[in-house]
């Protein structure tokens, strides 16, 4: 029986509660997941790729019923899951904003490597409302996220926000 893989790409800055979420639902339809942790050089990042490798190495390690493997890339996703032999791109859905989008995005991966499908998991109702960009913007303002991220996440916000504990 042949290996199913998909890739999971992402910007992961930080994994929130939202992104394992589509991990695990993510990790129920495959043998292997290949999280890509997408580095853009037009971008500043809160924390580093090698940050967003070492939570994610720690969230995914207890994913029990497919192998994760966690790398970075830098060129078009589809490169990158070909390289990764993935014949699924995995994309989270949020709501019909995201959906929008990602119905583009497929489509422009479609006609540049027909091979590989896009697969849409829709978000859990309890992770919906949950994003990167306002966890950043609530732990900048010395906000509790710890019901947003992982406690690794949480532990890392919280020193990069110098947010005193309590």
């Amino acid at each position: 029986m042949a290996t199913r893989v998909a890739f999971y790409p992402g910007s992961f800055d930080p994994p929130t509660y939202g992104h394992v979420d589509i991990l695990k639902h993510a990790a129920r339809m495959v043998d292997r997941l290949v999280v890509g942790v997408g580095v853009n050089p037009t971008k500043t990042p809160l924390f580093t790729e090698n940050d967003r490798f070492d939570m994610l190495s720690t969230i995914c390690s207890d994913i029990k019923n497919c192998v994760t493997e966690i790398i970075t890339f830098d060129d078009l996703l589809v490169n990158a899951a070909k390289r990764h032999n993935a014949g699924l791109i995995i994309r989270g859905i949020r709501d019909g904003t995201d959906l929008d989008y990602e119905m583009q995005m497929a489509g422009m991966n479609t006609m540049l490597e027909p091979s590989i499908s896009t697969i849409f998991c829709p978000a859990s109702p309890s992770t919906r409302f949950i994003t990167a960009t306002m966890v950043r913007q609530i732990a900048s303002m010395q906000g509790n996220v710890e019901c947003f991220v992982p406690k690794i996440v949480a532990d890392k916000l919280l020193a990069k926000f110098s947010i005193p504990q309590k």
